[in-house]
């Protein structure tokens, strides 16, 4: 596998990542057709869509093609997972320029694959094409099972909100990997490979969840597309936050308050859902905070006070926000 893409040809480097993959019985039809075929046994395809560009979203010397891969898989297949629906199905976009070594796609490809078996799925097909920044495109599909999906749109005043996965780890990790350190490795890996509670989203649905969402652009930031799309406030309470020790010397290191990157720092791909307060919570489970009436406008508080601290992912904000 040795040489660029350039040197392999379009259809040579099809050939090459398509031979890496493996399947599900939900695949009916993988690649090498006009289109793949999935199966679809509650008539409703639950649909998501990411792109991930170099020096945005990436660096490739901080992530090998490997990790990349695993991140880009699992951060459309946790939005899937957010839905209540169970992953099945990833078609990837790929651009790169004509001079990348075929290895760097092939190990990016293996990081799709391994990811989307975590989940239950698999990749199922997809389009290569040149061009100057490598840029990576995924769509994850999913499936409901007969239930109904847990939007953003359903949560009540009285309802607790309680979250299962990781908070901020993969802040600190970028503030380390920043600073041109490579430890505590922990978070420079939850910075690189997020894992993703898939499982936690249909158990969710299945314990009553009333909204949900992934933590992509920050806990604060996506609570607040729940309290719009609910039109409730929702107050979080930092002293049910757990903020490993590990995480607070990090901070005290950059001088960072650690709740900072708890509340704003994204791309843990932690699930945050809403419950009935009599919801049955596994262990799992973490309550942080409750659904109120909205005081005036619908918004996300911590400890009864508006979260005024800059934070949370921006795709047009300002460059501190990037790479």
């Amino acid at each position: 596998m040795k040489g660029t893409v350039g040197e392999l040809g379009e259809f040579g480097l099809i050939r090459e990542l398509t031979s890496r993959l493996t399947t599900t019985p939900a695949v009916r039809l993988g690649p090498g057709d006009d289109a793949a075929v999935v199966a679809a046994p509650d008539r409703r395809v639950v649909a998501s869509t990411d792109i991930l560009l170099e020096g945005r979203h990436f660096r490739r010397d901080w992530s090998t093609a490997y990790d990349v891969g695993r991140k880009a898989a699992a951060q459309n297949l946790a939005d899937i997972a957010a839905m209540g629906a169970v992953p099945t199905a990833l078609l990837l976009g790929l651009v790169v320029p004509a001079d990348l070594p075929v290895t760097w796609a092939a190990e990016l490809m293996d990081g799709l694959r391994d990811e989307c078996q975590v989940a239950g799925a698999a990749v199922v097909g997809g389009d290569v094409v040149g061009g100057d920044t490598i840029t990576v495109s995924i769509t994850a599909l999913g499936d409901l099972r007969n239930h109904e999906p847990v939007t953003r749109a359903g949560a009540r005043p009285g309802d607790v909100v309680a979250v299962t996965g990781w908070l901020g780890w993969s802040a600190a990790g970028y503030a380390v990997l920043s600073r041109g350190f490579r430890s505590p490795r922990a978070f420079v890996e939850a910075h690189r490979r997020p894992e993703p509670p898939y499982h936690a989203g249909p158990a969710a649905a299945g314990l009553g969840a009333t909204a949900m969402t992934d933590v992509s652009d920050g806990l604060v930031a996506d609570l607040g597309h729940i309290a719009v799309a609910s039109k409730v406030r929702i107050d979080l309470r930092s002293g049910l936050i757990d903020i490993p020790s590990q995480m607070s010397d990090i901070g005290q290191a950059v001088g960072v308050d650690p709740l900072q990157w708890v509340l704003t720092g994204g791309e843990d791909h932690a699930i945050v859902a809403t419950f009935p307060p009599d919801a049955k919570l596994p262990a799992r489970w973490k309550v942080i905070g409750e659904v109120l009436n909205p005081s005036a406008l619908p918004q996300v508080t911590v400890d009864g006070a508006p979260w005024t601290s800059k934070g949370g992912w921006d795709h047009f904000g300002a460059i501190e926000d990037t790479y």
